[in-house]
């Protein structure tokens, strides 16, 4: 079976977690400092805080945006829906802004339309769908004119480069950006999350809600008199100055991240080849399209979306992904709408308020894309379209 998605691993790899498990150091170790600043580095970012997972980024970056009771967060409707559930986890609501059809990325009209109709916006998440990046300027733009903290969901998006020739994650159009490692992404820690940011006080709280909220650096303490005896500090001291969480990263994820994170750039070769392979393959087909044909050169690539019209074709999604199936070829869907799903729509969510992302959804395929598919394989699932969908 050839996957939709798939993590390469290789011998390097292998030796770097043996090496932090023999280093005698499990977690809290060189290892998370050193992947932190690997990615600070690479994104041009002054900060990094590594976490257990994309949706804890996601869940401390609301939190720190201010987001809460009485206060909303804006996301797109095609993401998964971590990007949305972190303003549920800290008792706020969640406003969808609908995608724009060409890019399904959110659409900034949309989003000026979405923080005009509620003013208790405090953050925007927007997603840079399958690793094209957003139109960060505009966003920001409205986002700044409404008062509201950007947060990027670069989940599928490491590697991805702005039209200004800066990285995502640079923050150079958001407070915070997140990433996230789990195997499916461009480098693969097993799980884990990343927040990126350029504000100190950002980045200290983050510190702080990772580790159950136990002040961190050179915080002060609240409770000086606690602190010390007869002048010295006491060694066993700590505060936990706010509620926070267990969000930690291993050193064996940050052994095996930094050993992929080596292999990034190739990694992101290999798939916008691909990308473009089948960008050629399929252009002037009847009954399907690429979902995004904009910004090869900029996507980081996670995955390769078509969209294929069912109704022309006269068979279902169903139907087809069971026809490729049988000749070994897996497929997925990215994504059922966040506003479609059963627990969204009892808060009030009515997935026919954003057109642009039902009618994708209604078409949407994703093919295999990933480091290790060979050209063989690829020229197979092309083969397989072109005789199923013609």
């Amino acid at each position: 079976m050839i996957p939709y998605g798939k993590h390469h691993i290789d011998e390097e790899d292998i030796q770097a977690v043996v090496d932090v498990l023999r280093s005698g150091i499990l977690t809290q170790g060189p290892a998370v400092e050193a992947f932190e600043q690997a990615i600070a580095k690479y994104v041009g970012a002054k900060y990094a805080v590594a976490l257990s997972s994309g949706t804890a980024a996601l869940h401390l970056a609301a939190m720190v945006a201010g987001v809460g009771p009485g206060k909303s967060l804006v996301t797109s409707p095609i993401t998964f829906v971590a990007s949305a559930n972190a303003a549920l986890y800290v008792g706020g609501r969640v406003v969808f802004a609908d995608i724009d059809p060409d890019t399904i990325n959110m659409s900034p009209d949309a989003l000026k339309k979405a923080l005009a109709n509620n003013p208790d916006v405090r953050a925007v998440v927007p997603v840079h769908f399958a690793g094209l990046p957003c139109d960060m300027p505009a966003i920001k733009a409205a986002a700044d004119q409404a008062g509201a903290v950007v947060i990027e969901d670069a989940a599928h998006a490491l590697g991805a480069t702005y039209p200004s020739g800066q990285r995502v994650g640079s923050c150079a159009f958001s407070l915070m950006t997140i990433f996230s490692f789990h195997p499916v992404k461009a480098i693969a820690a097993g799980e884990g999350g990343m927040i990126t940011t350029n504000d100190d006080v950002t980045y200290r709280k983050l510190l702080r809600l990772r580790s159950h909220g136990i002040n961190k650096l050179d915080d002060p303490f609240q409770l000086s008199e606690q602190a010390a005896t007869d002048g010295a500090p006491n060694p066993w001291y700590y505060e936990m100055q706010e509620l926070g969480f267990h969000y930690r990263i291993t050193e064996m994820q940050c052994g095996l991240a930094l050993s992929q994170f080596k292999k990034l750039d190739r990694f992101i070769a290999r798939r916008r080849a691909l990308a473009k392979k089948y960008d050629e393959a399929f252009a002037g087909m009847k009954n399907c399209r690429p979902a995004q044909m904009m910004g090869r050169d900029l996507s980081g690539h996670h995955l390769y979306v078509l969209r294929i019209d069912f109704e022309k074709l006269g068979k279902s999604r169903g139907q087809l992904m069971q026809e490729l199936k049988a000749r070994q070829i897996g497929s997925q869907v990215h994504y059922i709408p966040v506003p479609a799903q059963p627990h969204y729509r009892r808060l009030g969510s009515k997935p026919e308020d954003y057109p642009n992302a039902q009618a994708y959804y209604q078409q949407a395929l994703s093919i295999p894309l990933f480091y290790d598919l060979t050209d063989e394989q690829q020229l197979a699932v092309i083969a397989a379209f072109k005789e199923l969908v013609g």
